[in-house]
């Protein structure tokens, strides 16, 4: 069992067993789960579909800054001092969500050392991926950029068969990801496809000879 999987496992196991502050919400396609500015008061773990984690600035500009999927928590910044989000998280696909009030968490982390335990692994291995996507963006061309994030979405490197990045994943949602315009991305599309790279099969088919862009220099 990968990590990841190891990880999605034995969060459920102990998500279950939460009592009073737990909560499962399912959301439709393009569902708001949390809106930057609103109060931070809980905590969520996706058990299926996908979720997508955006950003406005004050000039109005837009960035996507994660896209989520099973056996993930997000809106951790409620458990700090924080007391507003600060960013908008919305379901890609249908999703089931598992939603935690921040004093059942806060009280769970107490009182369940192997459930924290578990919780800081999933924080480090969060804080890992912003230290790569930073070291991405500013040493990447925006084609290995593209190539990363297309292989993170079809979860390349972890255990089982890589999945079928959704069809709800544009190409102008790539460009805000990579930093880029959506002619680029469409460009670079063609010529992963061209090369065997990617297919179009009822959805992207992402194929593992896409890292050669990753490591080619």
């Amino acid at each position: 069992m990968g990590s990841k999987q190891a990880l999605a496992f034995h969060a459920s196991t102990f998500l279950a067993g939460f009592g009073e502050g737990r909560t499962t919400v399912n959301y439709r396609r393009n569902g708001i789960v949390f809106s930057q500015g609103d109060r931070a008061d809980a905590i969520f773990y996706v058990q299926r579909g996908r979720v997508k984690l955006s950003v406005v600035s004050k000039e109005g500009k837009g960035a996507v800054v994660g896209i989520l999927g099973p056996g993930d928590f997000f809106g951790e910044g409620c458990l700090t001092a924080g007391t507003v989000r600060m960013a908008t998280a919305s379901a890609l696909t249908e999703s089931l969500m598992v939603r935690l009030e921040k004093a059942a968490m806060m009280r769970a982390l107490k009182e369940q050392p192997e459930f924290s335990a578990m919780f800081i692994s999933h924080l480090l291995a969060r804080n890992a991926r912003i230290e790569a996507d930073l070291v991405d963006q500013l040493f990447n061309s925006s084609e290995k950029r593209l190539a990363r994030v297309l292989l993170l979405l079809a979860n390349f490197g972890k255990e089982g068969r890589p999945e079928l990045v959704i069809p709800t994943v544009s190409q102008e949602m790539l460009a805000e990801m990579i930093g880029t315009t959506r002619s680029r991305v469409s460009f670079f599309m063609n010529k992963f496809r061209k090369l065997g790279f990617i297919d179009y099969n009822g959805g992207l088919e992402v194929h593992n000879s896409l890292l050669n862009i990753v490591l080619h220099d």
